[in-house]
C-alpha cells in the first residue's frame, strides 16, 4: 500500500475515531464510552490498513483531538486512553504482519497487549493521585464492562477487512 492511501486510510479512520463516540453518546447510553468502545474500533482498523506506525499515531491522535474538542476522554484518563490506543493501533499492525493476515489472532492479540497498557498506565496514574487502582477494577473496567464493545470489535473488524479486500481497497 502507498503511503498517499495510508495517509488518506488512517485520515478517515481519525475521522470516524471522533464521531462515532459522538453517535453512541447521543442516545445517551450511561458509560457508552467504556460499554462500546467507539474510539477502538477505527485505531485498530487502521493497524491492520496502514501498519504500526499508522495504527498507532491514530490511536495517540483520536483521543487526544476527542479531548480537546469534546472533553471526552477528560484528563486524566485521556492520557492512558492515548496509550492504550496507540498499542491497539500499532499492535494491530506488527501482528498482522506477524501472523501472515491471521486476523482473529492479531485482534485478540492487539485487545490483550492494549488493554494491559492500559491497566499499567491507570495504575501509574491513579497511583500518583494516591487512588487505588487494584486488579479487581482493572478487570471490570477494562473486559466486563467493556464486553459489547469487545465483541462489536471481534464481529466488525474481520467483516470490515473482507469486504475491503473484496472491493481490492485493501491488502
Amino acid at each position: 500500500m502507498t503511503n498517499t492511501r495510508k495517509l488518506i486510510y488512517s485520515a478517515i479512520c481519525l475521522a470516524i475515531g471522533l464521531l462515532l463516540p459522538q453517535v453512541f453518546h447521543m442516545f445517551s447510553v450511561a458509560n457508552a464510552g467504556s460499554v462500546f468502545c467507539p474510539m477502538h474500533l477505527p485505531v485498530l482498523l487502521c493497524g491492520f490498513l496502514c501498519g504500526w506506525i499508522w495504527g498507532g499515531a491514530v490511536g495517540i491522535l483520536v483521543p487526544l483531538l476527542s479531548s480537546l474538542i469534546t472533553g471526552m476522554p477528560p484528563a486524566p484518563m485521556n492520557i492512558s486512553m492515548m496509550l492504550e490506543l496507540c498499542a491497539y493501533g500499532a499492535l494491530a499492525g506488527v501482528f498482522y504482519k506477524v501472523t501472515k493476515k491471521k486476523v482473529f489472532l492479531t485482534l485478540i492479540l492487539a485487545m490483550l497487549g492494549g488493554r494491559i497498557v492500559l491497566g499499567i498506565a491507570n495504575t501509574v496514574i491513579f497511583g500518583l493521585s494516591g487512588t487505588a487502582y487494584g486488579f479487581t477494577t482493572f478487570l471490570t473496567s477494562a473486559f466486563v464492562t467493556a464486553l459489547p464493545g469487545i465483541v462489536i470489535q471481534l464481529v466488525l473488524i474481520p467483516v470490515i477487512l473482507f469486504a475491503l479486500k473484496k472491493a481490492k481497497l485493501a491488502d
